[in-house]
């Protein structure tokens, strides 16, 4: 079977693991092909996500490495069990680019959410107006259809909370995200009153940070933090005017979870939130 030429980035996660714990034990790429009767180019590729294994040679591995962290090693053999194309997602699959279809496997896989918004609301929170508002200032002009078959994505992600057992989400938003009249006035009311009704959910908590906030957040773009089975699969993505990143490494993953803790220390609380967020609706 030859390589993928786009692993996911599930696939690609389980093949950074692999190679984390292979570092950590002192283990070369040539040993482990070794120990699985195979070369290194495929250990290689294996590591890039670019091919799969099986669980029993994650096992085989694990012990290789001496990783003695049972849950980790159950998680990364959950990873390799998956089938790609049996996720709603898959079905865009050659429609969207491969960072929405990775967007909406996180969040489906995620044990719990976290979000930073400091100029827009969080994407799975979005009215059909406001993420069509959002992709119309697309920077080339998007064609239509593309622009429908976006935001129909953007609402079906929102299914995660249907379920009997929705993810905790905490989101902290900027005064700035609410107050922006996209899409134009009516378009910004009713997103406001549509967040409103989020922030009642039972596993949404909802905080604001005022303009009057004497304290600092270093985060000019959208911070998205998903927690995975076992802490190490932790998964950060951060958003730019070029693209999503995503990232998985320790010192990122620290970094990016602490800035959350600082912003949801410094946000207004839940109750203060709804009322603030009703007020400004008013003015509108």
């Amino acid at each position: 079977m030859p390589p993928r030429e786009n692993p996911t980035a599930r696939q690609t996660r389980l093949g950074a693991e692999l190679r984390k714990l292979r570092e950590l034990a002192g283990r070369t790429a040539r040993e482990a092909a070794g120990l699985l009767s195979t070369d290194q180019a495929k250990i290689s590729h294996m590591e890039a996500g670019r091919i799969g294994i099986s669980e029993e040679r994650i096992r085989r591995l694990a012990v290789f490495y001496s990783c003695d962290d049972p849950d980790l090693v159950e998680a990364l053999c959950a990873i390799a069990r998956e089938s790609r194309g049996h996720g709603w997602w898959d079905a865009y699959r050659g429609f969207l680019a491969p960072g929405f279809l990775d967007m909406a496997e996180l969040e489906h896989h995620a044990t719990y959410l976290r979000a930073l918004q400091p100029m827009t609301l969080p994407g799975i929170f979005q009215t059909e107006d406001y993420a069509r508002a959002i992709y119309g200032g697309h920077i080339p002009p998007l064609p239509a259809d593309e622009v429908d078959v976006r935001v129909e994505f953007r609402l079906k992600r929102r299914q995660i909370f249907e379920r009997d057992v929705p993810p905790p989400f905490t989101v902290v938003v900027h005064e700035a995200a609410l107050r922006m009249r996209i899409g134009g006035r009516k378009v910004a009311r009713t997103q406001l009153t549509h967040l409103l009704e989020v922030a009642e959910w039972p596993t949404v908590t909802l905080k604001v940070i005022p303009f009057t906030s004497e304290d600092f957040v270093e985060a000019t773009q959208p911070v998205f933090y998903a927690g995975g089975v076992v802490r190490q699969l932790d998964t950060v993505q951060v958003d730019s005017a070029v693209g999503g990143v995503f990232l998985g490494m320790g010192t990122q993953l620290k970094k990016y979870d602490t800035l959350l803790d600082l912003a949801e220390r410094v946000a207004l609380s839940a109750e203060h939130s709804r009322r603030f967020i009703h007020d400004i609706t008013r003015e509108l």
